[in-house]
């Protein structure tokens, strides 16, 4: 046991032992629980076996925790089954309900050694058999046979959907529709069958059932229902009417029978439809009804209709079974008609009718003692179903026929029955002729005129009766009728109007014989029109409605022509189509739409009919009464406009019908009173004293009468100067975003161009896209560069006096951006253990920029007493200088790595902390600008190796014999322009630097910078780096005799230092030896270049004379000091002095966006071949020409900071300067600085 322990304590055992816990403690299911269907009230058990259980095992049902005991609480039904030792956790439902439907998993909780398991999901489906069927009908409701009826039959609450079989009488209905429902519960579903049955009266006592089953059941469960279905029974028959002829008087006893039906039938007998009995008698054991009726005949039942119905309950109409009666009667009357008074000629009509009998009778007609046969007869039906007869005889009068007896007979050939009518004729005839005095009638006559009209007749027995019509109507102002020896006369007297117009004037004749004889005429008469009406449908016009006018002009003869007009101005109507109108005229209308306004109240409207031929016209007028809520004039002004302290006056100019108007103001939803200066005049305009520009808006004046009210609006602009404030101060925006600079003025008026932007700094910039939106003005900057930030002023001027501005300060936000020149990328220092370095990093950037220092990739400690770090911050521009003292070439001589970041981002620059050395060659040669004569050339300086250096040109050309060199002057220049150049020439260029200890390369790998130069300018042209040659020719050869005289005396001045400087310094160098003194003025000689070039560190652009010399081709090395003067130039001047600096003018060109030399005569210096030609040259006050030209291009200008180089050239001049320095070659060569 003791090694057992040891062993399963021992390092190396532990992998195999957690292996083996891992294995063993995991849990994993052995078997998981299956999907189950269990019958209603059946057990179901859900298996779950795990292996490993470590974990609470338990069930859960539809997502919840059933519990971990065997007996699960609140679920009495449930409990888990099996050995647990085994892993056994199966789930027992006991009786299983529909609530047990469910879906069901088996789990293993988390324990410390394994994770929680769950099974699949097992479904628990429940099998629940249907209730009882049952039918949707009312068994106590019969049916009708013939009638289709839905049966329909449900089960009820199943689990599966049941299965419904409807029969009848035993026997399957088919076309059985089924379909499923929600049952009472969730999961349980109902059945519904549904089956059309048209009922038959032999279903009447037959038994429906619903027989319904599912998977559970093994026997259908049954509900039945008998049928109880209602017909009709079969027709009546009527029995003891053998005859249907039957005289009248005799008594008839008819019996009524009816068989089946159910229920029985009801009997009841009616005559011509009315009801005569309603009694019967029921025999179920024969299945019949009877009924019996007891009648006498009359004549009045002839023909009629004996019917006896039966019906019950099912019945849709009555059956029945009719006979009709036949009774024989004689007519009850004769009777003569007709009119027995005739005219001679004439024929008369007479008419002989015998009432209704049965046969019908024959009639015959008399006149005297003479059958008349000139009858025709009709046969009718009568009354009680007889036949009456009529018989029209006509027959031609005649004067000898007066007074005779005309005789009507009535014979019935079945009674023998016979009846007669007498009436006496009387004959006349009528007047024979008729005629008119009258004027002619196409004579047309002016109304007013007076015509008389004269009637005559003669003849007739009796004598005729005038009378005067017109138009069909009597005349009662005719004269009375006058008699004479053959006949009667009537005068008629007319004055004439319009009505007479066509009118027709008849005279009649006439007399007892009935018969008229006329004579007629009809008169033309011309008329105006006889009315004029002007009418509308609207009772009450209001403004703003169309008023319809209709002017109607009644008939005149010739038509007349309407026209309106209202006041002087002369309306267009509508014509309507001319109508016939009475008196034979015409009748012409006109519609008018006017559309009202205010201005139309109590105009007239006048309508005119003119009739041109009787140059006559009438004419109305319709007065308008237009109501309109109170108006405001036209001239009722919208906006008062008035200056801030002074006074205002708002007008109202209203009318209104009615005339009644009350008006109030209001000023900002306040009701105005009369106060203070504010007062109202009679007309209620607002007077306002002293306004302030709260007394400014929307004044509102509500009128009001009976009609309406209106309002109008009237704006009170009280104008005042502007006030102007930044929206936001200060704006701060991405580099290269869009910066939006907004000033919002308060003012009136507010005008479009009102604002305007001003940048504050001293460079010039674009100032952006400058807008306006209403009171607030927009100056956009797109893409967004560091230049433009600073502080711009917005100016905000409406017109009053005096302008207001705001300042609004951009800040442009910009990762930070170190400087990585070649100056800014080694620091050089001597590692002696002594001296002091200065590594610095610049960086630009917007927020505040930190700083972090890292040494070969470590973060620095500047707890360290030999590292300093300090930090400085001018604007944008941030500095951190990390001081290293006690400088060691094996310690210090490393990769200082400075990063600098802000809230936009991070820069970093490697910064190589080396010993003093030569130059690096610059880089990026190239060309300005380039003239016939001249060629400015660019460059980026390199390293200065830790010492002051300048920088030489050299170039060349296809006939030159070797390089010419110039050296650049300041000597720290990076832009220089060569002069004295040949037109049309190609020359190759290339610079280098130089400084105590060295020089560099040629720049850009030692590549040649190929320019040729271009032609002469043509005739009157001007030189493009002069701005007008013509007006300094003269100035300039003055200026060069002045040049060469003081030129003479500076070299003779210089000379005479150099020597006496050279002989001092020769005494304190005597003790070094001939060979060493050599040596010491040739370094002296390299080095007094530099010494001197430092005074011009602050990179100020002096343009003196080219200094060139020639190199003269003897196989010297490159760096050899061995020159020769230049023969090509005249004269040389050169006044290098370290007090003196050249003032800056304008290049002439600067306006064309390129600066150039504008010296032609650039002096050569002649270089001697003894040490030191320059630091022997003083001072000198000669004036020397003004620089004209800046070598900065005008990006360059614009958008560059010179830069600084505290670890080069700024740094170096601590070490050369002159009043304190020590040259190189004096020092020992440890002191120097060494090699890395």
């Amino acid at each position: 046991m003791d090694l057992m322990s040891a062993w399963i304590m021992s390092p190396s055992a532990l992998p195999f032992l957690c292996l083996i816990w891992g294995a063993r403690t995991q849990q994993a299911f052995r078997s998981q629980p299956r999907n189950l269907t269990v019958r209603m009230g059946a057990t179901a058990v859900l298996k779950c076996e795990v292996l490993r259980a470590s974990g609470t095992v338990q069930w859960v049902k539809d997502g919840l925790l059933l519990g971990p005991q065997s007996s699960l609480p609140g679920y009495p039904r449930y409990s888990m089954i099996g050995n647990p030792s085994r892993g056994q956790y199966n789930l027992q439902i006991q009786k299983a309900q529909l609530d047990d439907d469910a879906a069901y998993e088996c789990q293993a909780g988390q324990s410390a050694s394994s994770e929680a398991i769950i099974s699949n999901t097992a479904w628990v489906n429940v099998l629940i058999p249907p209730s009882k069927p049952y039918f949707e009908l009312d068994p106590a409701a019969p049916w009708v046979a013939g009638r289709r009826y839905r049966v329909v039959c449900v089960a009820p609450d199943a689990k599966p959907e049941a299965e419904v079989t409807l029969y009848k009488d035993g026997v399957e209905l088919t076309g059985a529709e089924s379909f499923t429902m929600s049952g009472s519960k969730d999961k349980l579903l109902n059945t519904r069958a549904e089956a059309t049955v048209t009922a038959l009266s032999s279903d009447h006592g037959r038994q429906l059932a619903c027989h319904a089953r599912n998977s559970v059941l093994f026997r259908p469960v049954e509900t039945t229902v008998t049928m109880d279905v209602y017909f009709r029974p079969l027709p009546p028959v009527i029995v003891g009417l053998e005859r249907e002829e039957v005289k009248a008087g005799r008594l008839l006893v008819l019996k009524c029978v009816s068989h089946s039906g159910n229920p029985l039938a009801t009997l009841h007998w009616t005559k011509n439809g009315e009801v005569l009995s309603t009694t019967w008698e029921e025999d179920a054991a024969l299945q019949r009804s009877s009924s019996i009726l007891n009648l006498k005949i009359g004549p009045a039942d002839n023909q009629a209709v004996l019917r006896c119905e039966s019906l019950n309950l099912v019945s849709p109409s009555p059956q029945s079974v009719s006979r009709t009666i036949t009774v024989l009667f004689e007519p009850a009357e004769v009777v003569l008609s007709g009119s027995f008074t005739a005219t001679e000629g004439e024929e008369m009509n007479a008419g002989c009718f015998a009432s209704s009998s049965n046969p019908p009778v024959q009639i015959r007609w008399w006149l005297g003692h003479k059958e008349l046969n000139t009858s025709v007869v009709s046969v009718e039906k009568g009354d009680n179903g007889g036949m009456t007869t009529m018989s029209n005889m006509t027959h031609r009068a005649s004067r000898e026929e007066d007074g005779l007896e005309l005789t009507c007979e009535a014979f019935n050939k079945g009674t023998h029955f016979s009846k007669t009518q007498t009436a006496k004729l009387t004959v006349y005839y009528p007047p024979q002729k008729v005629w008119l005095d009258a004027p002619p009638q196409d004579v047309p006559l002016r109304a007013g005129t007076k015509v008389r009209l004269i009637c005559f007749a003669t003849g007739g027995n009796p004598r005729g009766t005038l009378a005067w019509f017109k138009n069909g109507k009597p005349v009662a102002e005719a004269l009375r009728q006058t008699s004479f020896d053959r006949g009667v006369a009537r005068e008629l007297v007319v004055a004439l109007s319009a009505s007479d117009n066509l009118a027709t004037y008849r005279c009649t004749a006439t007399n007892e014989a009935e018969k008229t004889i006329s004579a007629s005429t009809k008169l033309r008469v011309q008329f105006t029109a006889i009315s004029m009406k002007i009418t509308t449908t609207q009772k009450n016009l209001h403004r703003g409605q169309a008023v319809n006018l209709d002017c109607q002009a009644g008939s005149s003869n010739p038509k007349s022509n309407i026209s309106w007009s209202l006041g002087l101005l002369r309306l267009q109507g509508v014509d309507q189509p001319p109508r016939r109108a009475p008196y034979g005229g015409v009748s012409v209308g006109s519609s008018l739409s006017l559309n009202l306004s205010s201005q139309h109240h109590s105009q007239r409207v006048v309508c005119q009919a003119y009739n041109p031929a009787l140059a006559e016209g009438v004419n109305t007028f319709f007065k308008l009464d237009v109501r309109y809520p109170p108006e405001f004039s036209p001239e009722q002004p919208t906006q008062v406009q008035v200056v801030e302290d002074a006074g205002a006056s708002i007008p109202l100019l209203v009318s209104a019908n009615p005339e009644e108007v009350s008006c109030s103001w209001r000023h900002r939803r306040e009701r105005l009173v009369k106060e203070g200066g504010l007062q109202y005049d009679s007309s209620d305009s607002l007077h306002i004293e002293n306004v302030t520009r709260k007394d400014a808006g929307v004044y509102t004046v509500t009128c009001t009468n009976d009609e309406g009210e209106n309002q109008t609006s009237i704006r009170l602009d009280v104008q005042y100067a502007a006030s102007v404030k930044a929206e936001k101060d200060p704006v701060s925006v991405k580099l290269g975003g869009t910066a939006d600079l907004i000033c919002v003025a308060d003012a009136n008026p507010i005008i479009s161009g009102m604002f305007s932007w001003k940048w504050l700094g001293e460079e010039e910039v674009e100032l952006g896209e400058q807008t306006q939106e209403d009171e607030s003005g927009v100056l956009t900057i797109h893409n967004v560069t560091r230049a433009h930030a600073g502080l711009y002023q917005c100016i905000a001027n409406n017109g009053i006096a005096p302008p207001a501005s705001a300042d609004v300060q951009l800040v442009v936000q910009f990762k930070p951006e170190l400087q990585k020149g070649a100056q800014w990328r080694k620091v050089a220092s001597r590692g002696d253990g002594a001296s002091t370095a200065e590594v610095a990093c610049q960086a630009e950037g917007v927020p505040r920029v930190h700083f972090s220092w890292e040494k070969n990739g470590v973060l620095m400690d500047f707890a360290n007493p030999r590292y300093e770090e300090r930090t400085a911050r001018e604007g944008a521009i941030h500095t951190s200088t990390v001081r290293v003292v006690n400088v060691s070439a094996a310690l210090d001589y490393a990769v200082f790595s400075c990063t600098a970041r802000n809230s936009l981002g991070e820069d970093r620059l490697d910064i190589q902390l080396v010993s003093t050395n030569h130059p690096d060659p610059p880089s990026s040669f190239r060309q300005v600008t380039v003239t016939h004569d001249s060629v400015t050339l660019e460059w980026i300086p390199g390293f200065n190796g830790g010492l002051h250096q300048r920088f030489r040109i050299r170039y060349r050309w296809a006939q030159s014999a070797s390089f010419l060199y110039v050296d650049v002057f300041p000597p720290d220049a990076v832009t220089f322009t060569v002069t004295g150049l040949q037109p049309v020439t190609s020359y190759n260029f290339s610079v280098n630097a130089l400084n105590a200890m060295g020089e560099s390369d040629y720049a850009d790998n030692n590549a040649m910078l190929t320019i040729t130069t271009k032609d002469w300018p043509e005739d009157g042209e001007a030189a493009p780096d002069d701005d007008s040659a013509s007006q300094s020719a003269g100035g300039f050869r003055l200026t060069l005799v002045f040049v060469v005289v003081f030129g003479v005396l500076l070299v003779l001045n210089s000379l005479g230092c150099f020597f006496g400087r050279r002989w001092k310094k020769r005494q304190g160098v005597g003790e070094a030896g001939a060979l060493d003194g050599k040596k010491d003025e040739e370094n002296r000689s390299s080095q007094s270049t530099v010494s001197n070039s430092n005074k011009y560190e602050s990179r100020e652009k002096i343009n003196t004379g080219a200094q060139r010399t020639l190199l003269i081709d003897s196989e010297s090395e490159a760096d050899s000091n061995i020159y020769e003067s230049y023969g090509a130039e005249s004269s040389h001047y050169y006044y290098p002095t370290a007090d003196y600096r050249p003032p800056l003018s304008t290049h002439p060109e600067e306006a064309h966006g390129t600066y150039l030399p504008v010296d032609f005569h650039s002096h050569f210096y002649e270089d001697v071949r003894e040490a030191g030609p320059y630091q022997d040259i003083l001072p000198s006050s000669l004036p020397v020409p003004p620089s004209p030209f800046d070598h900065r291009l005008p990006h360059q200008r614009n958008n560059w900071r010179p830069p600084t180089f505290p670890q080069g050239t700024a740094r170096a001049s601590g070490f050369v300067d002159a009043q304190q320095r020590r040259r190189d070659a004096d020092l020992p060569f440890e002191l120097r600085g060494e090699l890395v």
